[in-house]
């Protein structure tokens, strides 16, 4: 795994890559090359068969506080092809966490706004800290309150009505409340949060590679799926390919055998 400038990348085992956010004193505030290393980090990950899981967290105390203010100053100085180029990579950076291969879970560590909420969105799984609140900032700042997928995300994940309330107003939504509504799944004290975002990681990782990566698909696709014929047209597909591993062959010899599968991704 190559260094990035604006990450920390660590793997406690070769299946798992934690990404840690390196800017604390900015509460790890985005940059423009912060973006862009994203877009590299989701590339590296999906094109190493050794790793199943990436976790992302932030360094400090801070999750992420979405665009770094000192960059957002230079929005009304782009021209609208120069700002639209932008925002188009912007918002590729983050939605790509979701169209990866690999599972992604966030471990929200603390304030997670704007795009910094966006990005835990963008993960298959969020679980917080105690300390973490989210807000949709960039109503706050003159813009929409729709940016980097969010307007899509969030009222899948909480449904339109609190989505709403939560876009117009821009307030914040503590850990407690965050949990309440399914936000987040659950809340781990700060100093246990990266162990319990690994051990999730490691039982993700007891799966065959091409189930996890079917089943992350399958969800994906059929949250939006215009009927439930046309979801289980695709559940049926998904499990007649999955069958033909040589992976299920190798996880029905274990259970039997009571030993942990080997799964080789074939």
């Amino acid at each position: 795994m190559q260094q990035y400038n604006t990450m920390l990348i660590e793997q406690p085992t070769p299946q798992i890559a934690i990404a840690r956010l390196n800017r604390p004193d900015r509460l790890n505030a985005m940059t423009f090359e912060m973006f862009d290393e994203f877009i590299t980090l989701q590339a590296d990950v999906d094109a190493d068969s050794d790793i199943r899981v990436l976790i992302i967290t932030g360094s400090g105390r801070g999750f992420c506080a979405g665009l770094d203010l000192d960059q957002a100053a230079l929005l009304p100085d782009m021209t609208p092809i120069e700002m639209f180029a932008g925002q188009e990579t912007w918002a590729r950076s983050i939605a790509g966490f979701r169209h990866m291969e690999k599972p992604v879970i966030a471990a929200v560590n603390g304030p997670a706004a704007g795009a910094g909420m966006g990005l835990a969105l963008a993960a298959d799984i969020r679980i917080a800290a105690p300390t973490a609140k989210f807000n949709a900032a960039f109503i706050r700042i003159g813009l929409t309150g729709g940016d980097v997928g969010t307007s899509w995300m969030l009222p899948r994940i909480i449904g339109f009505g609190r989505a709403y309330e939560l876009l117009l107003t821009g307030r914040f939504v503590d850990a407690d409340e965050a949990l309440r509504i399914g936000m987040v799944t659950e809340i781990v004290e700060g100093e246990n949060l990266i162990e319990r975002a690994l051990e999730i990681a490691t039982l993700i990782c007891g799966n065959s590679p091409i189930g996890v990566r079917m089943t992350k698909q399958v969800l994906q696709a059929n949250v939006d799926a215009p009927s439930l014929d046309a979801a289980i047209a695709l559940e049926n597909r998904n499990q007649v390919l999955s069958a033909q591993t040589s992976d299920m062959a190798e996880a029905l010899s274990a259970f039997r055998e009571k030993r942990a599968p080997r799964f080789t991704g074939k």
